[in-house]
């Protein structure tokens, strides 16, 4: 009962999503075989996304889990209801790589090739495919790819907290205060490794996605008088000062600023993409195939950065956010939720 509640909410989730767009792994891949090579996904330039694009994001194994585990039955009754971006046109087909699945959505699935090309998956030279490439599909066939002399291996990183001061008037002017305490999150990520001895031949992602959140450390500045809010389209009126803890989120801030918005937008932003990716540019969802640090999914034809173009992962992603929300206070507050934006 426990896992058919978890599969449930997480479903429910989906289903409450409008143009949500669900794809599989999405990796820049080269498929090649019978000495023939095919890109099957290019990186393209970062756009502004349309209306009709959104994001997905599970940040726990429990939902990770419980998406990959859903029945057919409930995959079609999401499809039916035209959320999750899907029609009817739209399909699901479940592949394995040496024991690790997953599931492609897409449109106008033929045959096996089709389905590799629109989930992003790589074949090497001597991967073992069945059935074959040119075998026709329905949504009933598992495609199984088998690699030899290759492991999964799975390591888990840490995510910085980042210290957030709130003014606050009911303090005295000048004085500080802990609210809570920082932590850092987790981060999981899976390659598939293959190796010659014990040299690493390649390691090719196969996920990597927020395990844990981190939890922010908040400090209350004394103002002694009363504080509003500076962020236009803001849900929240006091969402702080956010210092950043990279580079990335340095080049982040400076944009935000650039664009106009405020101090509590980039504080919004920093916990938005936080539970999102952990601000990783290599991120990639198990379940979605939604990746980077905004998770842009590349499903339906749409034009996503590179993994590990932070810079290209940061225009599109306040891009996204200001034709879809306005503002990262927005965005953030709708995530606050639904746990997606």
């Amino acid at each position: 009962m426990a896992q058919h509640r978890k599969q449930s909410s997480l479903l429910t989730k989906i289903r409450t999503r409008q143009g949500a767009a669900i794809a599989a792994l999405a990796t820049v891949a080269i498929l090649a075989t019978g000495g023939t090579v095919w890109h099957a996904v290019s990186a393209s330039p970062a756009q502004s996304p349309t209306n009709g694009i959104s994001q997905y994001s599970a940040t726990d194994s429990s939902q990770v889990n419980a998406f990959k585990a859903a029945s057919r039955g409930e995959f079609r009754e999401t499809l039916n209801e035209g959320r999750g971006g899907a029609d009817a046109n739209t399909s699901y087909i479940k592949v394995v790589i040496n024991g690790q699945s997953k599931v492609v959505l897409g449109v106008n699935f033929t045959d096996v090739k089709s389905v590799l090309d629109q989930g992003g998956i790589t074949l090497e030279p001597e991967d073992t495919v069945s059935p074959s490439l040119t075998t026709k599909v329905t949504e009933s066939t598992v495609i199984t790819i088998e690699r030899a002399g290759t492991t999964v291996e799975t390591s888990e990183s840490e995510i910085p907290f980042n210290t957030i001061e709130e003014k606050t008037d009911s303090l005295p002017e000048g004085t500080r205060k802990v609210k809570t305490e920082g932590k850092n999150g987790v981060m999981e990520s899976t390659n598939l490794v293959t190796k010659t001895g014990n040299n690493v031949v390649s390691s090719v992602p196969f996920s990597a996605y927020v395990k844990q959140a981190p939890v922010e450390k908040v400090i209350l500045v004394g103002t002694g008088k009363k504080v509003s809010s500076n962020s236009a389209g803001s849900a929240s009126v006091n969402l702080g000062t956010t210092a950043p803890v990279s580079q990335i989120q340095q080049a982040a801030h400076d944009a935000v600023i650039a664009r106009g918005w405020s101090e509590a937008d980039f504080t919004a932003l920093v916990q938005l993409w936080n539970h999102e990716s952990g601000w990783n540019p290599n991120a990639l969802n198990p379940s979605s195939g939604a990746r980077g640090i905004p998770q842009c999914n590349p499903s339906g034809g749409q034009s996503c950065p590179a993994l590990g173009d932070w810079q290209g992962q940061i225009t599109w992603g306040l891009n996204y956010i200001a034709g879809r929300y306005g503002s990262p206070s927005h965005a953030y507050s709708v995530w606050l939720s639904q746990r997606w934006y």
